[in-house]
């Protein structure tokens, strides 16, 4: 059974830092596509990054420069080491992973809030 678990969510200030992790079990992780979503209230669920089994990133333009995502397939971890965080930032980041076959799992998040 597969099971995505996010942690490292905090609530910082402006200009802080956070690094959250996505540890999963049941699976092999080398073998899936990762990526961190993020959501809101009210607002869609936006990708924020990914990286693909051969660690090839890629990053929603808010984040750019800010937001670094990196993996250890080893450690079944995934994770996303956010710096010079802002207010817009602030929302329940989640934890994404795809199968070869294309099957999409999530986590149940992790809570992030920057207050200036």
């Amino acid at each position: 059974q597969i099971q995505i678990v996010e942690s490292g969510g905090d609530s910082v200030q402006v200009g802080g830092s956070l690094r959250l992790s996505c540890a999963g079990s049941g699976i092999l992780l080398r073998f899936y596509n990762l990526a961190w979503y993020r959501q809101a209230p009210g607002k869609q669920r936006e990708l924020v990054a990914s990286i693909t089994t051969k660690s090839v990133t890629n990053y929603a333009e808010s984040v750019e420069g800010r937001f670094s995502i990196d993996r250890e397939n080893d450690r079944k971890t995934m994770y996303l080491q956010m710096n010079s965080l802002k207010p817009e930032d602030s929302a329940m980041y989640l934890c994404n992973v795809v199968s070869p076959a294309g099957t999409n799992d999530w986590g149940q998040g992790t809570q992030v809030t920057v207050s200036s």
